[in-house]
């Protein structure tokens, strides 16, 4: 990798070709995310592509939770040129820079295909850098940002297909580009034993008709917050309000590290404080087949040769009881003051996190 395609245009941000960062640290990476719902617990599709230059790979998958199973379709090429945003079945058209996307998975042998085109319905909102050093070495250091929006479309899963619209399918996106860990595990040296995403982890992008509130939370055991970010957006573009330090009050299910529901509150708010109430309509388990880090054998950015395509299918109940100790993205219902909303209800519990009954990273709540 060399001269480019993107090398054409004015887009260069050091002395390098396109296809090589700035940095050369390995766990450079740069991707998409999406999910769709239909504002209810029938289905919950998660789905992304990303970029790792110094890996020289480029990867994508597409997860669907419908009833009792997930329904995945992953794959995995060498990263050529930069321009091209397609992995096998899998590619992401940017028909309008920050407002419209298409989304496609072709059909293959494989129970999962997809037709889809997001609009956004708010501004993209960039969120806080994230950034984390343990033990002298820099291991997280990514961009990111934000939108929500609606669907149209069509997306089939085990020979049965849904019409999308934007009335009632929503789902949220983001970008995000950086350092992170990724690709094949290195060598943990003066880090064994040691998680860099240790505590918890919540990410609860909301949308409601006319507006949208953004809630992070990255706190470690002893409420000391890495990262946090708390506001609202309306679709208008006219008004950003901050709401102030956000405060959580979560439920768990007994016996599990999955949430039920949460109350957010926003006693900072300008205004007056409000708070949102939080359900879970429907998990899917992302962290099992698609790359986010517990399977030994497919990780975001491992090399798997060349044009790799792989389906599918898990029955929930065999992956939940370990899929739990990763990220867990839930169709997530919220309400407040009237208002009633739908996204992602995200979140993850790495290691002890005694606020929750978590005593020791193999723990469950009580």
């Amino acid at each position: 990798m060399t001269v480019s395609s993107w090398d054409d245009y004015p887009v260069h941000q050091s002395a390098n070709f396109i296809s090589h960062p700035a940095t050369s640290d390995r766990n450079f990476y740069d991707r998409y995310y999406f999910n769709l719902h239909s504002c209810s617990d029938e289905l919950f599709a998660i789905f992304g592509l990303g970029q790792y230059p110094n890996l020289g790979v480029t990867d994508a998958f597409i997860d669907i939770r419908h009833k009792d199973k997930q329904h995945i379709v992953r794959c995995s090429t060498e990263l050529v040129d930069r321009s091209e945003i397609k992995v096998g079945p899998i590619s992401i058209e940017v028909i309008e820079p920050l407002k419209k996307l298409r989304v496609l998975c072709e059909p293959t042998e494989h129970s999962v295909s997809m037709d889809v085109t997001w609009e956004a319905s708010m501004p993209a909102h960039a969120e806080p850098n994230q950034y984390i050093r343990n033990k002298g070495r820099v291991v997280f250091d990514t961009q990111r940002f934000a939108q929500n929006g609606r669907w149209n479309g069509e997306i089939t899963v085990a020979d049965q297909k849904y019409e999308v619209s934007s009335e009632t399918w929503w789902g949220a996106r983001d970008r995000s580009w950086g350092i992170r860990p990724v690709g094949e595990p290195e060598g943990d040296g003066i880090r064994q034993g040691t998680n860099v995403m240790s505590g918890m982890w919540n990410y609860f992008p909301m949308q409601f008709e006319d507006h949208s509130i953004l809630y992070m939370c990255h706190e470690q055991e002893d409420g000391t917050r890495l990262l946090e970010e708390a506001v609202r957006i309306w679709n208008d573009g006219d008004k950003t309000e901050w709401l102030g330090r956000p405060e959580w009050k979560h439920e768990m299910i007994s016996g599990t590290r999955l949430l039920e529901k949460s109350t957010i509150c926003f006693d900072e708010a300008p205004g007056s404080s409000f708070e949102v109430e939080c359900e879970s309509l429907l998990p899917n388990w992302v962290s099992i087949g698609t790359g986010y880090g517990i399977d030994s054998d497919w990780r975001h950015g491992m090399h798997q040769g060349k044009d790799v395509v792989q389906g599918l299918i898990l029955e929930v109940d065999e992956i939940k009881t370990l899929a739990q100790y990763g990220i867990v993205d839930h169709v997530g219902r919220f309400s407040y003051d009237g208002n009633v909303g739908f996204g992602l209800y995200e979140h993850g519990f790495f290691g002890p996190f005694s606020p929750m009954g978590l005593d020791d990273r193999g723990s469950l709540a009580p």
